[in-house]
């Protein structure tokens, strides 16, 4: 059995290429990063490191590397023979990795299995984008033909991956908690090899507990933890402002998944009050300028915070706390992280309206906008 993995980054072999190869496939990496694809080429393991209550070390072995910048050809053909296509990218990466996908299902033999691919980011339904973007590399006459030759499945993945030590090499610290849970239907019954995985018929509410909990959460955990001066996420959670804020924000979360997808609502406290205790991990040395990187896509219409706070106020309630989140993100100043610095700039340029239709693409008639704005305003007071 073969899988191919876009993104040969920390995620990509400390979370998915690690439960692929534990589910014996032979893993081939795919990324345009030349000294990663280098150092993996030259290496036959690499070792993941879990940080938790019982600290584990698991040895990855049986895998390659290909640069998707300068051997497509080759990539192509590995992706017409492969049983799996996973991505580790970024949402915004999915259509760059699309067309190499949609010229591999060409040349894939029709008398081979459906190739399930699955994208596993951060995102919504991200798999269903970069279902999209692969039509869009398919010829109208031939999309019949290339349809039977695979399955998009959406999938929820959550773990804890921090920026790495330096001089850690391709090795991977990581949390020992994950869960990669794939909507069972979009198999037609012929669901892949994958232990580590949950195979599950309703993938909605999955999803979105774990973005409006776990991502809300971190990300309200490096803003807050940023505005109050703190480098690490581990040391933000010991000030009781962040504290109180990132627990008062999944309270808020959490009655709206409890109200939107019928979860109990004991199970989702401890959920949340779980996910805290992760944060907190001391062994996983992750800082609020890593994990509060590119705040224009994180404060977008249906990302972490603006897409739970619209529905509760289309609920006709307040969203609070999630809105002093959204002040929080608003002052992310880090001058290398790009968009950081766009978002310095659009503050400065834009009118507090403008600013919320075009980064949280809220229209004025939206329940959330006048609120959002008035978030926006303050803000932009004290620049």
């Amino acid at each position: 059995m073969k899988a191919i993995h876009f993104g040969a980054g920390n995620i990509g072999r400390g979370f998915v290429g690690l439960l692929l190869h534990d589910a014996g496939y032979e893993v081939v990496f795919a990324d345009v990063n030349a000294s990663l694809i280098d150092a993996l080429k030259a290496a036959t393991t690499y070792s993941v490191h879990e940080a938790g209550e019982e600290s584990t070390t698991r040895v990855v072995d049986n895998f390659r590397a290909i640069n998707s910048a300068t051997d497509e050809a080759a990539l192509i053909q590995e992706i017409a023979t492969a049983d799996i296509v996973t991505t580790a990218v970024g949402p915004t990466v999915l259509r760059f990795v699309a067309p190499v996908i949609a010229a591999g299902l060409a040349a894939r033999d029709a008398s081979l299995p459906p190739l399930a691919v699955m994208a596993c980011e951060n995102a919504i339904n991200a798999t269903d984008v970069l279902a999209e973007q692969v039509w869009l590399n398919v010829a109208e006459g031939d999309r019949a033909a290339i349809n039977a030759r695979v399955a998009f499945a959406n999938t929820a993945v959550d773990r804890i991956v921090p920026g790495q030590a330096e001089g850690s090499g391709i090795d991977v610290t990581v949390e020992a908690f994950y869960e990669w849970v794939i909507e069972r239907g979009a198999f037609n019954g012929a669901v892949p090899v994958i232990p580590g995985a949950t195979f599950v018929d309703n993938l909605a509410p999955y999803i979105e507990r774990k973005l409006f909990t776990v991502n809300t959460g971190h990300a309200t955990v490096a803003y807050l933890g940023s505005v109050a001066g703190v480098t690490k996420i581990s040391d933000a959670l010991l000030v009781p402002e962040v504290l109180d804020g990132a627990r008062r924000v999944l309270e808020e979360t959490s009655a709206l998944l409890v109200a939107k997808h019928g979860l109990d609502e004991a199970a989702q406290r401890a959920y949340r009050e779980k996910i805290l205790v992760r944060f907190k991990n001391p062994a996983l040395p992750d800082t609020v300028q890593r994990v509060g990187r590119q705040p224009l896509r994180k404060l977008s219409r249906h990302e972490r915070f603006i897409g739970p706070a619209a529905e509760i106020a289309e609920r006709g309630t307040r969203p609070t706390a999630l809105l002093e989140a959204v002040g929080a993100a608003l002052r992310f100043d880090v001058p290398d992280d790009e968009q950081s610095v766009e978002l310095q700039s659009k503050l400065r340029v834009l009118d507090a309206e403008a600013f919320v239709t075009e980064v949280c693409g809220l229209d004025a008639t939206h329940p959330l906008f006048s609120d959002v704005v008035t978030v926006v305003a303050g803000v932009q007071r004290t620049l």
